[in-house]
């Protein structure tokens, strides 16, 4: 009985791994099959090693995708600190903006941008490498009409926090700060599906390094426009919008240079106008998930607005 217990856990552990083993170009997929294969190697020996190299590669595929999304928040949460150092009222703005109002288009965009990442992998697994360019320009063509109705909503974005019962000083506040971020809601529509057609092909280092390099210069510039030019909180703004697309145009000047992208990026086609409705409810269906894990704390932050001392309120949850 203990002789079938590990015969089948065997047959069990090379069915899970079957996908990977069929990858026969790949020197990991031929090592890990190698490992599983051996008879002369005790199972749970065999189960440890085979865990080992394919623990490694995952890391080495979601490391660098970890960093891209730990350095983007540091760049944003980075504009929040410069702010803080204007004053309180500064501070409280930022957050209330960046939070408040920001946050729920960036939940809608990456979750929109997500539905990329499924068809190009699928693409991608397929070998009809052509759609994985189709995809990403479809998808940012979707994206970058999405941001036409929320450009209108950042830009009354004033009225709506006092809609809302926020302070007049501190909507106002607010308000200018979203004004510089509307430039960062198209810098959204075009960032995330680049970023979904680099993962799909396993491409990820190089958006690491973007976001490393990007976030250098946004310290620098955003000390030199909030402190030495004294353009405040509107130059904070605008500062992290630029930023935003510096990641934009480096990914895509690589997607254009690279030759790892040669099969999947062929040029602009205007097969991307097509099966636009199909896509845009992929799209919505994607966004949802992610929209609902975002604006909780959106919400979190509305209402911290409504406290009898808001702008303190605020200030400690933007820290916190």
């Amino acid at each position: 009985m203990e002789n079938s217990r590990r015969i089948s856990s065997e047959q069990l552990l090379l069915q899970l791994h079957e996908p990977m083993l069929t990858m026969k170009s790949s020197p990991i997929s031929s090592e890990l099959e190698d490992t599983l294969s051996n008879p002369d190697i005790p199972f749970f020996q065999r189960l440890k090693s085979a865990t080992s190299i394919e623990l490694n590669t995952l890391f080495r595929l979601a490391g660098p995708t970890v960093v891209v999304y730990l350095l983007n928040n540091v760049t944003s949460m980075s504009t929040q600190i410069f702010c803080g150092h204007l004053g309180n009222l500064q501070l409280a703005a930022a957050s209330l903006g960046n939070t408040g109002i920001q946050v729920f288009a960036y939940g809608l965009m990456l979750g929109m941008g997500s539905a990329v990442e499924t068809l190009c992998g699928q693409a991608y697994g397929a070998h009809k490498y052509g759609m994985l360019g189709i995809y990403l320009q479809r998808s940012t063509i979707l994206l970058m009409a999405t941001g036409i109705p929320l450009t209108i909503i950042y830009a009354f974005s004033k009225p709506i926090l006092l809609g809302l019962g926020e302070s007049e000083e501190i909507a106002s506040a607010a308000a200018l700060f979203v004004y510089g971020l509307i430039p960062q809601i198209f810098a959204y529509a075009a960032n995330f599906p680049i970023q979904k057609f680099l993962q799909a092909q396993s491409i990820v280092f190089p958006s690491a390094y973007i976001s490393a390099g990007t976030l250098v210069v946004h310290l620098v510039l955003s000390w030199v426009l909030i402190y030495k030019l004294g353009w405040g909180l509107i130059g904070a703004s605008l500062m992290l919008s630029f930023s935003w697309w510096i990641v934009v145009v480096a990914q895509f000047v690589y997607i254009l240079m690279s030759d790892k992208c040669k099969l999947t990026w062929n040029g602009f086609s205007l097969e991307a106008f097509s099966g636009l409705w199909e896509f845009f409810k992929l799209s919505i269906a994607s966004a949802v998930m992610l929209c609902l894990e975002t604006w909780y704390y959106q919400i979190l932050v509305l209402i911290a607005g409504l406290l009898k001392n808001a702008e303190i309120a605020l200030d400690s949850l933007s820290v916190w």
